[in-house]
Protein backbone atom coordinates (compact mmCIF):
# COMPACT_ATOMS: atom_id res chain seq x y z
CA UNK A 1 0.00 0.00 0.00
CA UNK A 2 1.18 3.32 -0.75
CA UNK A 3 0.95 5.90 2.12
CA UNK A 4 1.66 9.57 2.30
CA UNK A 5 0.72 11.98 4.70
CA UNK A 6 -0.17 15.60 3.77
CA UNK A 7 0.89 18.57 5.61
CA UNK A 8 -2.24 18.31 7.93
CA UNK A 9 -0.34 14.82 9.51
CA UNK A 10 -3.21 12.61 7.63
CA UNK A 11 -2.14 9.58 6.58
CA UNK A 12 -4.09 8.14 3.28
CA UNK A 13 -3.32 5.93 0.17
CA UNK A 14 -1.91 7.19 -2.61
CA UNK A 15 -3.61 4.40 -4.58
CA UNK A 16 -6.89 4.98 -3.66
CA UNK A 17 -7.34 8.97 -3.38
CA UNK A 18 -4.26 10.14 -5.75
CA UNK A 19 -2.60 13.30 -4.47
CA UNK A 20 -4.71 14.32 -2.69
CA UNK A 21 -5.88 14.09 1.01
CA UNK A 22 -9.26 12.98 1.39
CA UNK A 23 -9.40 14.68 4.61
CA UNK A 24 -8.31 18.31 4.07
CA UNK A 25 -8.10 18.12 0.44
CA UNK A 26 -4.71 19.30 0.35
CA UNK A 27 -2.48 18.28 -2.74
CA UNK A 28 0.68 16.83 -1.64
CA UNK A 29 3.60 16.47 -3.68
CA UNK A 30 4.23 12.78 -2.88
CA UNK A 31 8.14 12.02 -4.04
CA UNK A 32 11.16 14.19 -4.09
CA UNK A 33 14.37 13.30 -5.25
CA UNK A 34 17.10 11.19 -2.52
CA UNK A 35 20.30 9.59 -2.47
CA UNK A 36 18.48 6.35 -3.75
CA UNK A 37 16.59 7.99 -6.42
CA UNK A 38 13.20 8.91 -5.41
CA UNK A 39 11.55 8.56 -2.04
CA UNK A 40 8.33 10.20 -0.34
CA UNK A 41 8.45 12.93 1.37
CA UNK A 42 6.69 13.98 4.87
CA UNK A 43 6.15 17.46 6.18
CA UNK A 44 6.58 17.21 9.59
CA UNK A 45 9.14 14.80 10.73
CA UNK A 46 10.89 11.18 9.61
CA UNK A 47 8.97 8.90 11.77
CA UNK A 48 7.24 5.65 11.08
CA UNK A 49 3.24 6.35 11.66
CA UNK A 50 1.10 3.31 11.37
CA UNK A 51 -1.62 3.40 9.38
CA UNK A 52 -4.51 2.61 11.57
CA UNK A 53 -6.93 2.65 8.85
CA UNK A 54 -10.14 4.91 9.53
CA UNK A 55 -10.33 6.31 13.14
CA UNK A 56 -13.47 7.15 13.69
CA UNK A 57 -14.96 4.01 15.36
CA UNK A 58 -15.37 0.36 14.56
CA UNK A 59 -18.31 -0.87 12.72
CA UNK A 60 -19.37 -4.03 14.33
CA UNK A 61 -19.61 -6.90 12.57
CA UNK A 62 -23.17 -9.03 12.29
CA UNK A 63 -22.21 -11.77 10.85
CA UNK A 64 -20.00 -14.05 8.37
CA UNK A 65 -19.75 -15.46 4.92
CA UNK A 66 -17.06 -18.08 4.98
CA UNK A 67 -15.85 -19.98 1.36
CA UNK A 68 -16.19 -23.63 1.46
CA UNK A 69 -15.91 -24.22 -1.95
CA UNK A 70 -13.79 -21.94 -4.60
CA UNK A 71 -10.77 -20.31 -4.93
CA UNK A 72 -10.87 -18.31 -1.45
CA UNK A 73 -11.77 -21.92 0.60
CA UNK A 74 -11.59 -20.99 4.11
CA UNK A 75 -11.87 -17.39 3.61
CA UNK A 76 -13.96 -15.22 5.53
CA UNK A 77 -16.37 -12.52 4.52
CA UNK A 78 -17.42 -9.82 7.53
CA UNK A 79 -21.27 -8.38 7.25
CA UNK A 80 -21.78 -5.01 8.65
CA UNK A 81 -25.31 -4.01 9.68
CA UNK A 82 -27.42 -2.18 6.82
CA UNK A 83 -26.60 -2.91 2.73
CA UNK A 84 -23.76 -5.09 1.69
CA UNK A 85 -22.79 -4.77 -1.80
CA UNK A 86 -20.96 -8.54 -3.42
CA UNK A 87 -18.34 -8.44 -6.41
CA UNK A 88 -14.81 -8.55 -7.12
CA UNK A 89 -14.48 -5.01 -7.63
CA UNK A 90 -12.16 -3.10 -4.92
CA UNK A 91 -14.47 -0.74 -3.73
CA UNK A 92 -17.58 -3.95 -2.70
CA UNK A 93 -18.55 -3.76 0.71
CA UNK A 94 -17.76 -7.94 0.41
CA UNK A 95 -14.89 -8.07 -2.32
CA UNK A 96 -14.23 -11.40 -3.79
CA UNK A 97 -11.28 -12.55 -5.83
CA UNK A 98 -10.18 -15.17 -7.54
CA UNK A 99 -13.75 -16.33 -8.89
CA UNK A 100 -13.85 -14.21 -12.26
CA UNK A 101 -17.51 -15.81 -12.63
CA UNK A 102 -18.53 -13.59 -10.11
CA UNK A 103 -19.52 -10.35 -11.38
CA UNK A 104 -17.14 -6.91 -10.64
CA UNK A 105 -20.22 -4.54 -8.69
CA UNK A 106 -23.15 -5.70 -7.20
CA UNK A 107 -23.79 -9.37 -8.15
CA UNK A 108 -25.87 -9.88 -4.88
CA UNK A 109 -26.50 -7.98 -1.76
CA UNK A 110 -26.49 -8.90 1.69
CA UNK A 111 -28.81 -7.20 3.88
CA UNK A 112 -28.84 -7.09 8.03
CA UNK A 113 -31.79 -4.82 9.33
CA UNK A 114 -31.11 -4.39 12.77
CA UNK A 115 -34.61 -3.12 13.88
CA UNK A 116 -35.88 -6.44 12.23
CA UNK A 117 -32.91 -8.78 13.31
CA UNK A 118 -32.72 -10.61 10.42
CA UNK A 119 -30.78 -10.86 7.45
CA UNK A 120 -31.92 -11.01 3.97
CA UNK A 121 -30.11 -11.61 0.17
CA UNK A 122 -31.02 -9.72 -2.66
CA UNK A 123 -30.18 -10.40 -5.89
CA UNK A 124 -27.54 -7.68 -7.69
CA UNK A 125 -28.44 -5.56 -10.43
CA UNK A 126 -25.57 -7.74 -12.47
CA UNK A 127 -25.79 -10.46 -14.91
CA UNK A 128 -24.97 -13.35 -12.49
CA UNK A 129 -27.33 -15.14 -10.95
CA UNK A 130 -26.83 -15.54 -7.12
CA UNK A 131 -28.32 -19.12 -5.39
CA UNK A 132 -30.02 -19.65 -1.55
CA UNK A 133 -29.86 -23.58 -0.80
CA UNK A 134 -28.89 -24.00 -4.46
CA UNK A 135 -32.54 -21.73 -5.49
CA UNK A 136 -32.07 -18.78 -7.35
CA UNK A 137 -32.53 -15.62 -5.67
CA UNK A 138 -35.31 -13.24 -7.92
CA UNK A 139 -36.57 -11.63 -5.32
CA UNK A 140 -35.31 -10.79 -1.34
CA UNK A 141 -34.67 -14.00 0.69
CA UNK A 142 -34.82 -14.20 4.48
CA UNK A 143 -31.28 -15.86 4.98
CA UNK A 144 -31.17 -18.71 8.48
CA UNK A 145 -27.80 -20.31 10.06
CA UNK A 146 -25.80 -22.10 8.26
CA UNK A 147 -27.93 -21.62 4.58
CA UNK A 148 -25.50 -22.04 1.78
CA UNK A 149 -25.12 -19.16 -1.14
CA UNK A 150 -23.75 -19.57 -4.22
CA UNK A 151 -22.14 -16.80 -6.49
CA UNK A 152 -20.47 -17.80 -9.88
CA UNK A 153 -18.27 -21.05 -8.96
CA UNK A 154 -17.82 -20.03 -5.53
CA UNK A 155 -19.90 -21.17 -1.97
CA UNK A 156 -20.41 -19.69 1.23
CA UNK A 157 -21.96 -20.89 4.06
CA UNK A 158 -24.17 -18.02 6.61
CA UNK A 159 -23.05 -17.71 9.83
CA UNK A 160 -25.19 -14.70 11.42
CA UNK A 161 -23.56 -12.83 14.71
CA UNK A 162 -26.57 -10.69 15.94
CA UNK A 163 -30.73 -11.09 15.56
CA UNK A 164 -32.96 -12.37 18.04
CA UNK A 165 -30.06 -14.00 20.65
CA UNK A 166 -27.43 -10.78 20.20
CA UNK A 167 -27.70 -7.24 19.19
CA UNK A 168 -24.16 -4.41 19.36
CA UNK A 169 -27.13 -2.11 20.84
CA UNK A 170 -27.82 -4.17 23.86
CA UNK A 171 -24.19 -5.16 24.27
CA UNK A 172 -23.10 -1.27 24.38
CA UNK A 173 -26.21 -0.84 27.26
CA UNK A 174 -24.49 -3.94 29.79
CA UNK A 175 -21.14 -2.21 29.19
Amino acid sequence: MSLTRCANGHMFSTRKHGSTCPYCNIVVDQMVSGAGGRVPRYEEDDKTMPYLGETEGVEPVTGWLVCIEGPQLGQDYRIMSEKNFIGRAEEMHIRIIGDNTISRRNHAVIVYDPKKRNFYMLPGDASGLAYHNNEAIYSPVELSAYDVIQLGRSKFIFIPLCGVHFEWENAKQEA
